[in-house]
């Protein structure tokens, strides 16, 4: 196997941020999102599973880093199954932060720890297909039951991109009225509990862990509060490097990232590249 080399970042703070993570690994966090960073966006979400070069990668840089964590908006218990994490040498301490932060996986333990469910998750399930159904968009929609959050995929429609423009207003009004919101994503919409977001949870985990810099890979519009709580980071000191996975749909994600990779495909290459450095 041929050492992989490791991309370049085009900004100085992403840089920097790279670069206090080669000085002192053992103090770094390397944070990734599940969907479309790790593992292929695939048309039915049930069948989403890890890149088949993700585990390896994370298996052989996990053990020189101080933290790494899975951070998604799926339940943990089902990242932890598509991504075939548990069980794993040199994955004995990998944490994934499930439903934005709200359910946490400790590989240490193999449980997971989470609160009540919101009540008004269970309300917009009852009549979410009234919504579609009224909104004449129900054709080719897919409702996904997160737990704690509920998803509605246009991705499998006749116009995708039609179906999700129809649904944005009659979904927003009916998370406000059970006192959810709506969090876009790449041809889906999840109606979820307001203050969970990948930001909050990795700011926390990055304090929880004391890290020294820190590196997140995203590659939706779910990923940019992760973005902005690395960018808050580094004005405390914390230097951070923003990679975002695939460029052709997030354009926002990739004007804000100081590396752009090709998908689960680039991450596995950098992830390579990192273990590489850091053997």
């Amino acid at each position: 196997m041929g050492s992989h080399l490791l991309p370049e970042p085009v900004t100085e703070a992403g840089r920097d941020g790279l670069a206090a993570l080669l000085a002192r690994p053992e103090r770094a966090v390397v944070a990734l999102d599940f969907d479309g960073t790790l593992a292929p966006i695939v048309p039915d979400p049930e069948r989403a599973r890890a890149h088949p070069g993700a585990v390896p990668a994370l298996a052989r840089l996990a053990p020189r880093l101080g933290s790494v964590a899975v951070v998604t908006g799926r339940p943990a218990g089902v990242a932890v199954r598509y991504g075939g994490f548990a069980g794993i040498p040199g994955l004995e301490h990998l944490v994934v932060l499930g439903h934005y932060g709200a359910e946490r996986w400790d590989a240490v333990t193999g449980t997971v720890h989470a609160p009540a469910p919101h009540p008004g998750v269970a309300a917009v399930q009852a009549e979410l297909p009234g919504v579609l159904d009224e909104s004449g968009a129900w054709r080719g929609t897919w409702i996904e039951d997160k737990g704690r959050a509920i998803a509605v995929h246009t991705r499998r429609a006749d116009d995708p991109q039609a179906a999700y423009d129809t649904l944005r207003a009659p979904l927003a009004a009916l998370a406000e009225r059970h006192g959810l919101i709506v969090e876009p994503g790449r041809l889906v919409l999840e109606l979820r509990p307001p203050g969970m977001d990948k930001g909050v949870a990795l700011a926390e985990y990055v304090r929880e862990t004391g890290a020294s810099a820190v590196l997140y890979a995203g590659d939706d519009l779910g990923d940019l509060a992760a973005f902005a709580a690395v960018e808050k980071l580094r004005t405390e000191g914390v230097p951070g490097t923003l990679v975002c996975s695939g460029s052709a749909e997030v354009a926002v994600l990739a004007e804000r990232a100081d590396l752009v990779v090709d998908g689960p495909a680039g991450v596995v290459e950098l992830l390579t590249g990192l273990a590489d450095r850091l053997a």
